[in-house]
């Protein structure tokens, strides 16, 4: 039976897994729009505020009742008036992203790279839900390569990056990124060339949305 509603790929990952790449080569043999940090530029924009700000924002553990009590009286206002926007919060930036994102779904089959999007879309039955890992040696030297540091360098950046997503995780959606009920795929693609992990997810999702 052909499905009418558009398709939604999430995909997390690791950092240094590849997962941003995978993503975008199985967007090009779908055809499908890529959503992921991009995605960050127009909310940074509103705020005000450079994307690296965000992501300490994000980083930070708070209260969600306060801060949505927060976000609802203060964001709600400035979105009907011309006044400045509240200082973002980790969960003002979700609901931020979530709106983004739900908006686009409409429009298009797409691949959310990030910005929890297994949360965002987890009632969605027409969502696919992956997890992107990789042995902790292989993303450090992906990334010690990739951005020209030493190993050393490398492995901070690693996990201080795994470790604030990890946080934004909990703080919004009350689960561990690591938690493999989250996803339909866990994959480890360490060694693997990420055009054949690529290909090999595009065979499924075709298989699987009639595609």
């Amino acid at each position: 039976m052909k499905i009418m509603n558009n398709i939604v790929i999430t995909i997390n990952r690791e950092c240094g897994s590849g997962g941003k790449e995978i993503a975008q080569r199985l967007g090009e043999k779908l055809g499908f729009k890529v959503y992921g940090r991009e995605l960050l530029e127009t909310i940074a924009d509103k705020y005000n505020i450079s994307l690296e700000e965000m992501d300490r924002i994000k980083a930070q553990k708070s209260n969600w009742w306060s801060d949505f009590c927060r976000f609802y009286t203060q964001f709600g206002a400035a979105s009907q008036i011309d006044t400045l926007a509240p200082r973002p919060t980790p969960q003002s930036l979700y609901y931020a992203e979530e709106q983004m994102l739900r908006e686009l779904a409409a429009k298009e089959n797409c691949i959310v790279v990030g910005r929890a999007g297994f949360h965002i879309f987890r009632n969605n039955p027409n969502a696919l839900h992956l997890m992107i890992t990789a042995d902790r040696n292989a993303r450090f030297n992906r990334i010690s390569q990739k951005k020209n540091i030493s190993l050393e360098e490398a492995t901070k950046l690693v996990e201080r990056i795994d470790k604030e997503r990890e946080t934004f995780t909990q703080t919004i959606a009350n689960t561990s990124r690591y938690d493999t009920r989250n996803y339909d795929f866990v994959l480890n693609v360490t060694d693997m060339p990420l055009e054949m992990v690529a290909e090999f997810l595009a065979k499924n999702i075709r298989h699987k949305f009639h595609l």
